[in-house]
C-alpha cells in the first residue's frame, strides 16, 4: 500500500519541486514575483501542467530504465554507467523541450533565452538525482544478489570437493577391515564373526550416523570398536595406551576427521612397537593426538601412498574446508617416533 501511495505521490512532488526551482531562478533574473501575480490562474495553470508532465516524466523513465536492465542485464559496469546517462540526457533533452520550452513559448511574454536555459538546466540537474537514486539502489541489490549467487556456487564446491574427500576414504576403510577379517578367518571363525560385527557397526556409522556434524561422543565410540578391530590383526607386543576424556560428551564435531590418524599410527608402526591416543577437552577446545613408534631408520611419509588411500593430504584439505581457521594439525617426525596433534575449536 505505501508503495502504491508513493508511486503517485512521488510524480507530484517532482513537478512540484521542479517548478519552483524553475520560476525561483526566472524572477531572480526578471525581477518578477510570481507569487504578487494578480492573475492565480496563470500560476495554478503552470504548476497543474507541470505536475502532469511530471507523471508522464516519470513513467517514461521507468520504462527507460527497465530497457536497459533487459538490454544489459548482467553488465554493471563503468561503460554501462556512461551509456545509461548518455540515454537520460538525450531523452530528457527532447522531452523537456518538447513539453516546457513549448508551454514557456505559449504564456506571459513568450520564450526568452533565459527560459530556454532554465527549463534545460533544473530539469536536468534534478533527473541526475533522481537517476542516481533510482539505479544505484538497483545496482546494490544486484550486487548483493551476485554476492549471494557466489557465494552459493562457492559452497556447492566445497560441499562437492568434501563428497569426494569422503568417497575416497571409504574405499580405503573397507580394504583395511576387510583385510583384518581375512586374516582373522584362517586362524579363529569365532573372532572373525565378532570383527564382523564391529565391521558392522563401524560401516554403518558411517552410512546412516553421519550427520552434518554429530556428537564427539558418537566419533569416540567408532574410534574405539575401529582400535579394538585393529589389535585383532596387530601383534601381541603390541604396546597400545588409549585415553578419551570424559569430559567428551555432547560437543559438536565434524566425524571422521581423527580416524586417519588412527589409521597412520596402526599402518606404520613398528621399533618398539608402541602406540598412544589422547583426546582431551580444553575449554571449547579438542585436542587429539596420536604417537606412534617407527624403525628408527625408515622414513614415515608426511602424507600417505598415492594408491593406498586418503591420506594426510587429504585430511589437511578437509580441515581447511570444515574448520577454516579453527583448526591445528601438528605432524612431527623424530627418530623412532611419528606425532599427529589435532586441535580442533567445537562448533557450537
Amino acid at each position: 500500500m505505501r508503495n502504491r501511495s508513493w508511486k503517485y505521490l512521488f510524480p507530484v512532488l517532482y513537478g512540484l519541486v521542479v517548478y519552483f526551482t524553475i520560476r525561483l531562478l526566472l524572477d531572480s533574473v526578471t525581477g518578477m514575483k510570481f507569487w504578487e501575480r494578480r492573475r492565480w490562474g496563470q500560476t495554478s495553470l503552470e504548476i497543474v501542467y507541470t505536475v502532469l508532465v511530471s507523471f508522464i516524466f516519470v513513467w517514461v523513465f521507468r520504462r527507460l530504465f527497465r530497457w536497459f536492465d533487459q538490454r544489459w542485464p548482467h553488465e554493471y559496469s563503468t561503460r554501462r554507467i556512461v551509456r545509461e546517462l548518455l540515454y537520460v540526457f538525450l531523452v530528457n533533452l527532447i522531452f523537456q523541450n518538447a513539453f516546457l520550452t513549448t508551454f514557456c513559448a505559449l504564456t506571459d511574454d513568450g520564450a526568452q533565452w533565459y527560459d530556454i536555459a532554465d527549463v534545460n538546466t533544473i530539469p536536468l540537474l534534478y533527473v541526475l538525482i533522481y537517476y542516481g537514486i533510482v539505479r544505484s539502489r538497483t545496482f546494490l541489490k544486484a550486487y548483493i544478489d551476485g554476492k549471494i549467487q557466489l557465494e552459493k556456487i562457492t559452497n556447492d564446491q566445497l560441499q562437492t570437493e568434501l563428497k569426494f574427500l569422503k568417497a575416497q576414504y571409504h574405499p580405503h576403510f573397507l580394504f583395511n577391515a576387510l583385510n583384518t577379517i581375512y586374516f582373522q578367518m584362517d586362524e579363529n571363525v569365532a573372532e572373525a564373526k565378532k570383527s564382523v560385527e564391529k565391521f558392522s557397526e563401524l560401516l554403518r556409522y558411517q552410512l546412516y550416523d553421519q550427520q552434518q556434524t554429530v556428537p564427539v561422543s558418537q566419533e569416540v565410540r567408532y574410534l574405539q570398536n575401529f582400535i579394538e578391530l585393529q589389535e585383532i590383526r596387530s601383534s601381541d607386543k603390541l604396546q597400545l595406551s588409549v585415553h578419551f576424556d570424559g569430559k567428551l560428551n555432547g560437543q559438536q564435531i565434524y566425524p571422521l576427521l581423527m580416524l586417519p590418524l588412527v589409521e597412520n599410527a596402526f599402518k606404520y608402526v613398528g621399533g618398539d612397537y608402541w602406540i598412544r591416543i589422547e583426546a582431551l577437552v580444553d575449554r571449547d577446545e579438542l585436542h587429539f593426538s596420536v604417537t606412534n613408534a617407527t624403525p628408527g631408520k625408515i622414513p614415515i611419509p608426511v602424507s600417505d601412498q598415492k594408491a593406498g588411500g586418503i591420506g594426510l593430504d587429504n585430511l589437511r584439505r578437509r580441515l581447511q574446508l570444515l574448520y577454516p581457521e579453527k583448526h591445528h594439525l601438528r605432524i612431527e617426525k623424530k627418530e623412532g617416533e611419528f606425532l599427529a596433534d589435532l586441535v580442533l575449536k567445537f562448533n557450537s
